[in-house]
């Protein structure tokens, strides 16, 4: 049971559920029984002369009664087991999802977004499978299975009894050898399915791209070579199950045939009545459904202990980041910020990202970082908003460790816009309103103003209610910017940091923005990583960062006559904008 671990907690819920509703499936498959006695025995009374119309009619009612009962029991047992198979697969993929949640963001890298959604749909279906229909067939098979087998040995003879169940044996021998290659080959179809998945959401999300470099036929072909993968190995499961399947049913089959012969001389022999014999091919009839249920058992089963095995591999990941015995029992802390002796390097990473920082931040004084890409600006937000430990050297939160703030806490005190501007397939109104979704319409039409999106929001037919595509493709790329920028002003924290928030904005509106945004952080301690100077130059110290170092560091005018890196990036975007301007 190791590998239904994660799902204890779930059944110690709803066992009772459980435990009713097989012994209502018990219920259901004894009631069953009871039905071949009657045609054997109505058969000797008719062999016999001895049966009146008002006894076939008593007979006959007793039948349809028998038939109503069961129809009633069995939509209980399926209320019962089946409705709590569906609560544990609405549970499983909640406890699925949350866990995703908390995972750190490394463990994202190294994971395709295709492979977690197979997880969160194929996988958690077949575990479902396993609790729902696997339980029913199950109980089936071994309830039906016995009881029928020993009225048939007590009630007719036990000789004949051994010798027609003499093919069933082998049921066992081949769902036995044919389960381990179901669980097998189950688990290459929900790996290809994995990828399929995997590349129809890049390509989907990439669908711009692709149009843009004429390449749709070239997707076409390499998503249908990713189906083909997929249809193979589908196939090679149906293989297994399509032999494993008529051989199930051929050999119960074999039965019937062992039946009619010897069965027909014991009832020449007055052995045994016709009546029996009657019963007993009912019982034999009865006994196929079990003998079908136990292939069927086991593939499903198998598949729900593969699929579960997956979802295993998810739960059993622990967060790389996350409160331990040394978090702080704070809930605030001043927005000082200071990087001292800072060092670090990427998991996987040989060269260093960070190489001896040392920064301090007053609060409510500007800290801007401009450099060359790669040369580390984005990890200084990473490390703040804490998406990887820091192991070397230390960031200090109002004197506090970083790593011993609550993380919590430490990500509502900060603001953050990233580079890429993700916006959520919802309403304008409730990307804003990210952070409280009972935000006053007043504060969010306010941050759409100080980022100068305000006025584009309403020129759109519903304004602030108007739906973004997939990661706000209906935007422009300036106005996905200041949505998101106009985000993080709306969540009112204490320390704001822009990464590279307004490279898509045309200059008029960012010296709008800024002078906006001077009126927002006056009282906040912030961080703004840029490569335009004119969105740095107001900041109250500057550093350029190179290779992971700090190369120069002072306020503009000090940067600007010392006359290194960041001069020589300041009078060609001067010259850059001259040019423009003439033009």
């Amino acid at each position: 049971m190791g590998k239904f671990k994660h799902i204890e907690d779930f059944f110690k819920k709803y066992k009772w559920k459980y435990i009713l509703g097989i012994f209502v499936l018990l219920f259901v498959d004894g009631l069953q029984l009871i039905t071949p006695k009657i045609l054997g025995y109505v058969t000797d009374a008719l062999s016999a002369h001895t049966l009146s119309m008002k006894e076939i009619f008593f007979y006959a009612f007793l039948i349809v009664l028998i038939a109503v009962f069961i129809a009633i029991f069995r939509y209980l047992w399926r209320m019962l087991i089946i409705g709590s198979s569906r609560q544990l697969e609405f549970w499983l993929r909640n406890k699925l999802f949350s866990h995703l949640e908390k995972l750190s963001l490394n463990y994202f890298y190294h994971n395709k977004t295709g492979d977690l959604m197979a997880h969160a749909t194929n996988d958690i279906n077949a575990v479902r499978m396993a609790f729902g229909m696997g339980v029913v067939m199950m109980t089936d098979a071994i309830f039906l299975t016995a009881s029928t087998i020993i009225i048939m040995m007590v009630s007719i003879d036990i000789k004949f009894t051994l010798i027609a169940l003499i093919p069933f044996p082998f049921v066992a021998l081949i769902v036995t050898f044919f389960g381990k290659l179901i669980q097998k080959r189950f688990k290459r179809v929900q790996e290809t399915f994995s990828s399929l998945t995997d590349k129809a959401q890049e390509s989907f999300s990439g669908i711009r791209v692709i149009k843009s470099f004429v390449q749709e036929e070239s997707e076409i072909n390499n998503f249908a070579k990713a189906n083909e993968i997929n249809l193979q190995a589908n196939m090679n499961l149906v293989k297994v199950w399509g032999a494993m399947s008529p051989l199930v049913i051929f050999l119960p089959t074999l039965s019937f045939v062992i039946t009619l012969y010897y069965g027909g001389t014991l009832v020449i022999d007055k052995v045994i009545s016709l009546g029996q014999l009657v019963s007993f091919i009912s019982y034999l009839e009865l006994l196929t459904w079990p003998m079908m249920a136990i292939g069927h058992v086991i593939n499903v089963l198998q598949r729900g202990i593969a699929s579960m095995t997956r979802i295993n591999e998810i739960l059993d990941t622990e967060p790389e980041i996350h409160d331990d015995d040394n978090t702080l029992d704070i809930d605030n802390f001043e927005e000082s910020i200071e990087f001292r002796n800072l060092s670090f390097t990427y998991p996987g990473a040989k060269v260093p990202a960070l190489s001896d920082i040392n920064i301090k931040l007053e609060k409510g004084k500007t800290l801007a970082v401009i450099g060359k890409t790669g040369s580390g600006k984005s990890t200084l937000a990473n490390l703040l908003l804490r998406l990887y430990n820091v192991e070397e050297g230390s960031i200090l939160l109002g004197g506090y460790d970083i790593n011993k703030i609550p993380i919590d806490l430490l990500r509502r005190k900060i603001g953050y816009v990233p580079q890429d501007n993700f916006l959520f397939s919802c309403s304008i109104r409730d990307n804003i309103a990210f952070a409280d979704e009972n935000m006053p319409f007043e504060k969010i039409e306010e941050a759409a103003k100080i980022t100068s999106v305000h006025d584009d929001i309403i020129g759109f037919p519903n304004k602030f209610d108007t739906q973004l595509g997939e990661r706000g493709v209906t935007l422009s790329g300036g106005q996905k910017q200041r949505v998101s920028i106009a985000r993080a002003i709306a969540k009112n924290p204490g320390i704001m940091i822009f990464d590279d928030c307004l490279s898509a904005v045309d200059t008029k509106t960012e010296e709008k923005m800024l002078s906006n945004l001077k009126e927002v952080t006056k009282d906040r301690t912030s961080i703004i990583i840029a490569h335009r100077i004119s969105t740095v130059k107001h900041a109250d110290e500057i550093i350029v960062l190179d290779e992971g170092r700090i190369i120069e560091r002072g306020t503009h005018d000090e940067l600007v006559a010392l006359g290194g890196y960041y001069s020589s990036i300041y009078h060609k975007q001067l010259l850059e904008e001259k040019i423009a301007g003439q033009e």
